[in-house]
């Protein structure tokens, strides 16, 4: 199951009739209230966007705005984005007249106030969804009288592009398929991180390396990986279910080779 929302999951009710009322703005007096104390959980596409945005690297995005944890309810590390050092923890992208990076903001602000929960049935390639709505007492935007279905909500968002790409990301992160142990754990973890969060260095692993002679590409031209952040992320997400579980999703040029010395590196 994929959950998108990183609120407490105490804070989800059901959507009655297909039907929620919502609106933020300005004038309403809880404004930006959502936007302190965030245990905001950051996707591969989410830091994509907003080191695109800052005209920054990944790397240096990751140092500057992120931290990261290993929490029980994962096996790999996940990034946060880091909380201004104040009393109120405020984003760090908050102004006094709202979201700085708004048509950029992340995938956990972007759906608030639902929540998501998806599912790929086995052999099936469409993604069934179910929603629920996020109800924290400070939101009086659930008050207003603007009504929604969790489909318009999505459009109106620009959620449907963000799903797309982060949903192979989701299936990862929520698989329990074996990742070994020791020091094979330890290199799967790397890689999992650098392919996942730190984009450029994975563009600079492909093209610094023996990748392409080592490995087809089917449907990805190298030159696409080169100067497209989101083909190469979901390029990565092929990897990472090669190089972590072993799936038939990357095709080696030498079928007698079965873990080529990259995927050790």
């Amino acid at each position: 199951m994929i959950m998108t929302n990183t609120c407490d999951e105490g804070a989800f009710r059901s959507i009655k009739d297909n039907l929620f009322r919502f609106r933020c703005h300005k004038g309403i007096a809880c404004f930006t209230r959502c936007c302190r104390d965030l245990n905001l959980l950051l996707t591969p596409y989410d830091i994509i966007r907003l080191k695109n945005r800052m005209g920054i690297s990944s790397e240096a995005f990751l140092e500057d705005y992120t931290e990261t944890k290993l929490d029980e309810r994962s096996r790999y590390p996940m990034v946060y984005l880091r909380m201004a050092d104040d009393s109120e923890r405020k984003c760090p992208f908050l102004s006094v007249d709202g979201c700085t990076i708004y048509e950029d903001r992340p995938t956990a602000c972007r759906i608030y106030p639902l929540g998501r929960a998806a599912t790929r049935p086995d052999g099936k390639e469409k993604v069934v969804e179910r929603f629920f709505l996020v109800t924290e007492k400070h939101c009086l935007g659930l008050e207003e009288d603007k009504e929604w279905t969790p489909d318009a909500w999505l459009e109106n968002q620009g959620m449907r592009e963000y799903n797309i790409i982060n949903d192979p990301w989701m299936e990862i992160i929520t698989s329990s398929k074996s990742l070994g142990q020791g020091k094979t754990l330890t290199r799967k973890l790397q890689m999992f991180f650098m392919a996942s969060y730190n984009i450029d260095r994975f563009r600079d692993f492909l093209f610094g390396s023996k990748f392409f002679e080592l490995f087809d590409l089917d449907s990805t031209p190298e030159e696409r990986l080169k100067d497209d952040d989101k083909e190469l992320v979901v390029f990565a997400f092929q990897w990472l279910r090669f190089s972590l579980f072993g799936e038939k999703t990357m095709h080696v040029k030498n079928p007698g080779n079965e873990e080529p010395a990259l995927v050790k590196a």
